[in-house]
Parts: structure tokens; sequence; C-alpha cells
């Protein structure tokens, strides 16, 4: 079966050698042809993703019978961006295969386990969208260095130019 793998990291300072790594080893073990390999620097949430989309015109081309993808979350932004480009994998009859997550949609069962882990990587990101949304909410009321933990004093433009009004619903005097 030719294949293509695809990598992604988030940070330009990381390195994709660990997925590629473990990329080609499933390659190797499962005696797919690895025609070629993609990887993007770019936050999963990012919509401009370069290597991708020239993936996503190599497929449109049929180049491969299967793309190769470490995890769930290294190929879709969201659940609704990856189930729409596996959809569209599958409507060339090209393959979906997530090694960690041990799955394939080329055999039955693949699909069904898809949708599963789809749902749990999205849950997931929401997670940690919530808790560092709490964390910069709770940072507003720190210290410019963080650690002494006094509220932030009101300053600048409100002292000098808000009104009376302003400045009371504020709780901040005049000087």
């Amino acid at each position: 079966m030719k294949v293509c793998l695809y990598a992604r990291v988030s940070k330009g300072d990381q390195h994709p050698d660990i997925q590629i790594a473990e990329l080609k080893k499933y390659c190797l073990l499962h005696e797919h042809e690895i025609v070629d390999t993609f990887v993007d620097y770019a936050s999963g949430a990012t919509d401009s993703r370069p290597q991708l989309d020239l993936m996503m015109k190599n497929v449109f081309q049929k180049k491969y019978d299967a793309i190769v993808v470490w995890k769930l979350d290294r190929l879709g932004r969201s659940l609704k961006h990856l189930v729409s480009v596996v959809e569209q994998l599958k409507s060339y009859k090209v393959g979906f295969i997530s090694t960690s997550q041990d799955f394939d949609t080329t055999k039955s069962g693949g699909m069904l386990l898809f949708h599963i882990f789809g749902a749990i990587a999205q849950f997931e990101r929401e997670l940690i969208s919530e808790r560092t949304k709490l964390g910069l909410a709770d940072a507003v009321n720190v210290g410019k260095r963080g650690k002494d933990k006094k509220p932030r004093k009101k300053g600048g433009y409100l002292l000098r130019y808000a009104t009376p009004k302003v400045r009371a619903e504020w709780g901040v005097a005049h000087k």
C-alpha cells in the first residue's frame, strides 16, 4: 500500500523526529511503501498549514492509498475539521491510519473508532482551553511579576482623564 506520512508540531522549537520515526516504524512493520512525508510547524488551531494543503492536493491526484499520522490531533484543528478531512479522504478512496490510537479506516471498525477518538480529542482540547482561560482570568488580579499576588492598581488614563463617575465605578480616587 502506498502511503504518505503527516506530522505536525505546535511550536518552532519542537521537533517532529519522534513522530516521523514512529510512523516509519509502523509502515515498515505493515509493509507500507512511503511515498511522501509532510511536516507542518504550526498550532493545530491555525488555518494555514501549507504541508497539509499540499498533501491534500496530492490526495486529490490519487497518489496514495492511505495517510498515516501519529495521533488524531496532529491532523485536525477540531472534530469538525478532522471529520471533514477523513470524509474527503474517503471520497477519494484514501484510507486514514493513526498509529498511536491504533486504528485504520481501511479496515472494518476503523471509522467507528475514528469517531469515538475524535470526540475524545475534541473534549480534551476544550478542557485545555477552559483551563487556560481560567488561568488568564485569575492572572488579571496578580501583580506584574506574578509573585506578589497584590491586585493591580488602576492608573494611567483612568487617573488622568476619566470622569468622577467612571472613577467611582472603578473604585479609583483622583490624585
